[in-house]
């Protein structure tokens, strides 16, 4: 049976699936901050439950924390007050944290990239909206709320309805000055901030292939901004060198065997997907948005 990329790796992580019911999916890695934890630890400690499998549970201080200067106090009391039970919970519960003055800390959707811990065929998920940043390597990442982070500290689980699939190509070469941000809020312009209400999005076509991995985890991150559940790009050889190497990629004879499993994660030629929009990448302009959505954005040649 023909399948797109979202279905192969949403139905590789399915435990349990009833007719009128959400699926029960295995979450390979969750990655936590200091803003949308601390409830969740609570409720755990409420429960009297550990932190099921602490070793796929990521850690680090990114929302409230400064750039510079991170062995001083944090100033702003409630900033300082959320890092330091990130720490304490994270000692608690065994998690590993990445954390102020740590050389793995960083932004959250940036370092599992960096670190190799972000991997194609991986269900990805993070108490922040912008979590399908990672979908660029082919993977399934999407936000989830509080609530959601304390079922999957619990189970490594969540219930979860299978999305509807749309893919959005564009093919040709893109226009002198156009990059990712303008792709992608051409895209928007037009299709509105609700455009993609109820999918997860595969982005493809010749002119998304040429991207760098920098400019398709732009495209992946504001998939949110058109409403969408995530979205996620096939993996290809730009990927691979892009992951090989890295802290935490596998390695060796791991890496081959990662790298065959890899080469599949690709939509079918005649896999079915619910919408399927096209656009010319000679059409896209650099743009600018104004108003109070994303969906309100225009090419600079535009009156």
């Amino acid at each position: 049976m023909s399948k797109t990329l979202v279905e192969k790796i949403w139905d590789a992580h399915v435990v349990k699936s009833e007719e009128g019911f959400p699926d029960i999916l295995y979450i390979d890695t969750h990655l936590i901050h200091e803003v949308t934890s601390p409830q969740a630890f609570d409720g755990l400690r409420k429960r009297g439950l550990p932190v099921f499998r602490p070793q796929q549970t990521v850690a680090t201080a990114d929302h409230n924390v400064p750039t510079l200067n991170q062995l001083l106090p944090i100033k702003e009391e409630l900033s300082r007050y959320q890092v330091d039970m990130l720490t304490k919970n994270c000692a608690e519960f065994g998690i590993e944290l990445y954390g102020l003055g740590h050389p793995f800390q960083g932004i959250v959707h940036v370092i599992g990239p960096e670190l190799g811990i972000t991997l194609p065929g991986k269900t990805m998920v993070c108490g922040d909206s912008h979590t399908s940043t990672h979908g660029a390597f082919g993977a399934i990442a999407f936000g989830i709320g509080t609530s959601q982070v304390e079922q999957v500290f619990a189970t490594q689980c969540l219930l979860q309805s299978k999305p509807k699939t749309m893919k959005i190509e564009v093919n040709g070469e893109l226009g002198k000055g156009v990059g990712a941000k303008d792709i992608i809020l051409y895209i928007i312009a037009q299709i509105s901030a609700a455009g993609g209400t109820g999918y997860f999005i595969e982005y493809a076509g010749s002119a998304i292939e040429s991207l760098s991995m920098e400019a398709r985890m732009t495209i992946c991150n504001m998939s949110i901004e058109m409403g969408a559940r995530g979205g996620l790009i096939a993996p290809d050889q730009i990927t691979f060198d892009y992951i090989k190497g890295r802290e935490f990629a596998p390695a060796g004879e791991e890496w081959d065997k990662a790298l065959a499993y890899w080469k599949t994660l690709y939509s079918d030629a005649d896999a079915t997907f619910d919408s399927v929009l096209t656009f010319d990448a000679a059409d896209i302009a650099p743009m600018i948005t104004y108003g109070t959505n994303p969906g309100m954005g225009m090419g600079i040649q535009e009156n």
